[in-house]
């Protein structure tokens, strides 16, 4: 597993473990951080940060386009891994878009369930198709 990958999965369980608690995820990074000797990647703070700063669109777009499943009908790790995915899909031009739908279905296979991949891969296959008219 890269560098990049496993900061993307550190700010995922960061991102996941937030909602769980109920806190902000700067919260739990800053928590984190002084509870454990867990080195936390630049990589996932950009992450948790971006995702934090254009959760409201990303929460958006991925109401909009996922058929037939709300936000809150999501397993809590696939909505995590969808809203890590879009924003780097979206706002992170460092982040080829082929490898962001990538690395988010690799999260899925690891972490939820059989369904998961395909669902995740779907939409956010579908809002790569859309990118140039969602960030217009």
């Amino acid at each position: 597993m890269s560098a990049r990958s496993k900061a993307r999965r550190r700010a995922l369980d960061i991102l996941f473990e937030a909602e769980q608690r109920s806190v902000s995820p700067l919260e739990a990074l800053q928590a984190r951080r002084e509870k454990t000797d867990t080195v936390i990647n630049e990589y996932s703070v950009e992450v948790i940060e971006g995702v934090l700063s254009h959760g409201a669109q990303i929460d958006e777009f991925l109401s909009t386009y996922s058929q037939g499943w709300t936000l809150d009908r999501m397993p809590a790790v696939d909505r995590m891994i969808l809203r890590v995915g879009t924003w780097e899909l979206l706002y992170n031009e460092d982040v080829p878009d082929t490898v962001a739908v990538s690395e988010a279905v690799q999260l899925a296979t690891m972490l939820s369930t059989d369904e998961s991949p395909a669902f995740i891969n779907g939409l956010l296959g579908r809002l790569q198709q859309l990118k140039p008219t969602l960030l217009a």
